[in-house]
Parts: C-alpha cells; structure tokens; sequence
C-alpha cells in the first residue's frame, strides 16, 4: 500500500508541475501576446514594443526555457521518489 501512495504522490507532483509550466506558457504567449498586447505597446525592446516581440519571439523563448526548466525539475522529482534512471 505504501506503493501506491508513493506512486500517488509522484504523479500529483508531476501534474503540479506540468499544470504550473502550461500557466506560465499561456500567459507569455497568448496573455501577453495577444490579450496584453495594447498595455506593452509603449514598452520598447530590440526596437518593438513588448508585445510584438513577446508574439514573435518572447513566447518562443519562454517556451525553450520552459522546456529546460521542466527537465530539470522532472529529474529532482524523480530523485526525491526513486524513479530515476
């Protein structure tokens, strides 16, 4: 029975996690690409307003680190379990 639990708990943590990166990822690519786009107008980056550059390419970025970031705490999670390779 302590399996289970085990099991339980690891899945809760994972769905946590993947839950919490689709957050962050809807928020910089449709939130501030698209809904929020206006308000960042009057902020510049590389020549754009922030808007513009979080729809080209602030969501893409985001979306790359994200990757990364879930990686890396997809192994600590493993650890803390005992599923790791």
């Amino acid at each position: 029975m302590a399996d289970n639990s085990s099991s339980n708990a690891y899945w809760k943590a994972n769905i946590q996690t993947i839950l919490v990166f689709l957050v962050i990822w809807f928020v910089c690519s449709f939130g501030f690409g698209i809904l929020l786009r206006p308000m960042l107008a009057g902020i510049g980056v590389g020549g754009t307003d922030l808007g513009f550059w979080f729809a080209q390419q602030g969501s893409i970025i985001v979306f790359l680190v994200l990757i990364f970031a879930y990686a890396f705490r997809m192994n600590k999670l493993d650890r803390e379990h005992g599923v790791d390779e």
